[in-house]
């Protein structure tokens, strides 16, 4: 059972990132760099929905080190999402379409997860 302290920090990250979607799309000339905030907040949201953060992030630290990679499919994702939210941290010029579908794609999946773990469906909807 989660805690309502996570639980209200992962429904916060969720609508912070999707507002910031939202905000990319009607602000162009600032969009790579909010896009990137909704990531992260997407991340971060997932991070609350499934445990401490700080505890995920030292387990994928230990993970991305280990030469035997974990079989687990949750462990696989968040890593490939620290790598992506990483990867899109230090492009300079990102493309405006491709970046948008990814963070749609990823707030949904986080959408998904949050809803699933705080047993409350979003009130904001894509």
């Amino acid at each position: 059972m989660m805690d309502e302290y996570r639980r209200g920090w992962a429904l916060r990250y969720l609508r912070e990132a999707k507002a910031e979607l939202q905000a990319a799309r009607t602000v162009p000339y600032m969009s790579s760099s909010l896009v990137l905030e909704s990531i992260r907040k997407a991340r971060n949201a997932i991070y609350y929905s499934l445990g401490e953060p700080a505890f995920i992030e030292i387990l994928l630290r230990e993970e991305a080190e280990n030469n035997n990679p974990s079989n687990d499919s949750i462990l696989r994702f968040l890593i490939e999402l620290e790598a992506v939210v990483q990867q899109l941290g230090q492009l300079e010029e990102v493309n405006g379409e491709a970046i948008m579908n990814q963070a749609d794609t990823l707030v949904l999946i986080a959408t998904d997860i949050v809803e699933t773990f705080t047993e409350e469906k979003s009130d904001i909807s894509k």
